[in-house]
């Protein structure tokens, strides 16, 4: 088989394969994602309002740990645990599995004078109060892992929120590391770090 010949098999194989995926989002999933889903978080993980965090391109096995946890009350939200609370595992997993492939959208960068603090805070740290290096966990380029989540690309003023949050343990869920890591950040810092990971595709 020509190489010509054997990238266009391949490319349809993708293509086939990706229609099947999302054709694979079972009914109920399905019906969840177009009537509350795609309220906050845009039907293909896109959210369009800075309130609301992207998920698309967000780990399975994270967005999973999520939903259960607001469904099961691990992590409050008056909002998210209401929509999650009749939620079942496979249910929660088909929806976990469909945001996760959707592509990550493209990223506009802001006050590159703020991402630049926010880089170096990202990449390095801040010795002189403590505060670890994000990508010691989040990976450098913010892709983070199964376990941890993808930071790439995030709104970055729901990156802020969070990080307030989990400073002042307002979040309750993953905050045992978290904590102690936002506690020492300023709030230039937060701001800094938000826009750089914001502005990472």
């Amino acid at each position: 088989m020509k190489t010509s010949t054997r990238l266009f098999a391949f490319t349809c194989i993708v293509l086939v394969a990706g229609t099947v995926h999302a054709a694979e989002l079972g009914p109920a999933a399905k019906a969840i994602v177009d009537s509350r889903c795609s309220l906050c978080h845009g039907s293909q993980g896109e959210s369009a309002s800075a309130v609301y965090p992207r998920l698309a391109a967000q780990h399975p096995d994270y967005l999973v740990k999520q939903l259960k946890d607001f469904r099961d009350g691990r992590r409050k939200s008056d909002t998210m645990s209401d929509m999650a609370k009749d939620l079942d595992d496979e249910v929660i997993a088909d929806l976990a599995a469909w945001f996760s492939s959707r592509p990550a959208g493209v990223r506009r960068g802001g006050d590159a004078d703020l991402a630049g603090v926010g880089k170096y805070i990202f990449a390095k740290g801040n010795k002189f109060s403590g505060v670890a290096a994000c990508a010691s966990c989040h990976g450098e380029k913010g892709y983070g892992t199964q376990q941890l989540p993808r930071l790439a690309g995030q709104h970055p003023a729901y990156l802020e929120t969070q990080l307030k949050e989990f400073g002042k343990r307002e979040r309750n869920n993953d905050n045992a590391i978290m904590h102690s890591i936002a506690s020492k950040l300023t709030e230039l810092e937060m701001n800094a770090v938000a826009a750089f990971i914001g502005g990472q595709q």
